[in-house]
């Protein structure tokens, strides 16, 4: 079965959109800026679709578009305007940054309240993406309709995790310890992969490239499939084939429609407790 990315994101943003009027019936806007650096294909896709999810609540999102080869010394000075600018309530480095600049210590110069991407070692919030992938599990979860709690019925899975990636396969296995859950993360090191995938009740695959057929899953594997990538057409793909896997698996995130609107609906929730903590 297919796990509705858009429906659950429908109903994140609805429940925003009545607190940002009320926001608004206050005087405050909630405003993110955004950092965008180079021309990554995938990242100038999730800026966009921020935008048109902003809007949606009655936020307003800021790009600040800057070239590949800026210095972190000037990054740093962008950083820092934004940071005391009173009408922003939220500061993304929109990530991977090009190698040439250090964005994690370009996000440890936002104030934890405004850093709602959740990756600064102060941030008041959870990483999107991760929080995204615990709703869909959640959504999983509410259609099983399992006696006992959640956070139980997670316990009793094997979780594979498919990267280790700063912006998606890290917070992600972070997030599920501090559930008290162990996953399995698996790299492109790791020996026996393959083994570990199929044995898997949850993988959740976050790599950026096809890593997964319906060969190498068990019958009724739950999955969660992250990471993104661009084909020869350049049309966006991700870790695995939707129409391969479907008969094969008992609930999947689809691409698109999956994880990104939910991941994008969580920063417009943060970003919206932001706001509220200025008022």
């Amino acid at each position: 079965m297919k796990i509705d990315g858009r429906a659950i994101s429908s109903e994140i943003l609805s429940k925003l959109k009545e607190k940002v009027a009320k926001l608004k019936a206050k005087g405050i806007n909630p405003v993110l800026a955004i950092i965008l650096m180079g021309d990554n294909q995938a990242s100038a896709i999730y800026v966009r679709q921020k935008g048109i999810k902003a809007k949606e609540i009655g936020a307003e999102v800021k790009v600040f578009p800057l070239k590949e080869n800026e210095t972190n010394q000037e990054t740093e000075k962008l950083v820092k305007k934004l940071d005391s600018d009173s009408k922003i309530h939220g500061i993304i480095i929109q990530r991977p940054a090009p190698k040439n600049v250090d964005a994690n210590s370009l996000t440890e110069l936002i104030s934890p309240e405004k850093e709602v991407d959740g990756f600064g070692s102060s941030s008041k919030y959870p990483v999107p993406v991760a929080e995204a992938v615990l709703l869909m599990l959640r959504g999983v979860y509410e259609k099983t309709k399992t006696n006992g709690p959640f956070s139980d019925w997670l316990k009793f899975k094997k979780i594979v995790v498919i990267g280790k990636g700063e912006t998606a396969g890290r917070p992600i296995t972070e997030l599920l310890r501090e559930y008290e859950l162990a996953p399995t993360v698996i790299d492109s090191h790791t020996k026996n992969k393959e083994e570990l995938i199929k044995k898997a009740d949850i993988v959740i695959s976050a790599v950026g490239k096809k890593v997964l057929t319906s060969s190498n899953i068990k019958k009724g594997v739950i999955l969660i499939g992250v990471g993104l990538y661009s084909d020869s057409q350049g049309k966006l793909r991700g870790d695995y084939d939707d129409e391969d896997v479907a008969g094969k698996v008992s609930f999947y995130s689809p691409t698109p429609g999956g994880v990104g609107p939910v991941n994008v609906a969580c920063l417009m929730q943060n970003l919206v407790k932001a706001a509220q903590k200025s008022s």
